[in-house]
C-alpha cells in the first residue's frame, strides 16, 4: 500500500517511466485532477454545511448521516482523483490506452440517489407539520 502512495506523490517514481509527453497533455490530465479536487471539495463543505444549517429531520440522526456521507464521499473524490492522475499521466508517459474509471458513473448515481431520498425527507417534513 505505502508503495502505491509513494508512487502517487514522488515525481521522480512518475517521471522514471516512460518519455516526456507533449506538455498539453499532461496540463489537462492535471485540470481534471483539480476538477475532482474541487468536486471533493464541495462535497465536503456540502457535508459541514448540512451538519449546521440542516433543521432535524423527521428520522432520527437522519441530518448527521447525511452530513457524514457527504464527507465520506468527499474524501473518496478525493483519494480518487490522486490515484487516476496518476495512472493517467503514468500512461501518458508509456504511450497506453488511458485507463478506463467506473468512479464517474457511480458518484454520479450515488449523488442521484442521494437527492431523490432529500427529496423525500423534505416532503415527508413539510407534509408531516400538517
Amino acid at each position: 500500500m505505502w508503495q502505491s502512495i509513494r508512487r502517487w506523490f514522488d515525481p521522480r517514481e512518475l517521471r522514471a517511466v516512460g518519455s516526456t509527453p507533449d506538455y498539453r497533455f499532461s496540463l489537462a490530465n492535471e485540470r481534471t485532477f483539480l476538477a475532482w479536487l474541487r468536486t471533493g471539495l464541495a462535497l465536503v463543505a456540502g457535508g459541514l454545511a448540512a451538519a449546521q444549517f440542516l433543521p432535524p429531520l423527521p428520522l432520527a440522526h437522519l441530518r448527521e448521516l447525511i452530513a457524514v456521507a457527504l464527507l465520506l464521499l468527499g474524501g473518496a473524490v478525493a483519494v480518487h482523483a490522486v490515484d487516476h492522475w496518476a495512472r493517467t499521466e503514468r500512461a501518458i508517459r508509456l504511450g497506453e490506452e488511458l485507463p478506463a474509471s467506473r468512479f464517474p458513473a457511480v458518484l454520479a448515481l450515488t449523488i442521484g440517489f442521494g437527492a431523490v431520498l432529500l427529496v423525500v425527507a423534505v416532503l415527508a417534513r413539510a407534509f408531516g407539520n400538517r
